[in-house]
């Protein structure tokens, strides 16, 4: 999956499209999902432009990759999660169903979540 700098992440990141910020710094963006799945469901982002997490792993700084996962303990501080637990999932590639392709954690808590997955039949 290539990149597209019209994804929704990145219009969130322009400016073109508001959202419920959490946490940022100079390489994150952490807003309330639109669509939550728990009663604390945060997304983290990286502001480079990063389909998923081997692009990521492959090609962003170190510095960036510090940030982004001090920002993902952060926003569970932030959200008073860290503590009764919490889960973080990044969807990578058509069978995990990722609908955007820029890279991005879930970080879900506040209730239990449920098993990891659902088991095959």
């Amino acid at each position: 999956m290539a990149y597209d700098p019209n994804n929704i992440f990145a219009k969130i990141l322009r400016g073109e499209i508001p959202c419920q910020k959490i946490d940022e710094d100079d390489h994150t963006l952490s807003f309330a999902d639109i669509h939550p799945q728990a009663p604390v469901h945060i997304l983290v982002i990286p502001k480079g432009a990063y389909v998923d997490w081997a692009d990521f792993a492959a090609n962003a700084s170190a510095e960036e990759i510090h940030a982004f996962t001090k920002a993902i303990s952060r926003v569970a501080e932030l959200s008073g999660i860290s503590e009764t637990g919490y889960r973080v999932i990044s969807n990578i590639g058509a069978n995990s169903h990722q609908e955007v392709p820029h890279l991005h954690m879930h970080v879900l808590g506040g209730a239990p979540v449920g098993p990891l997955v659902m088991t095959m039949a």
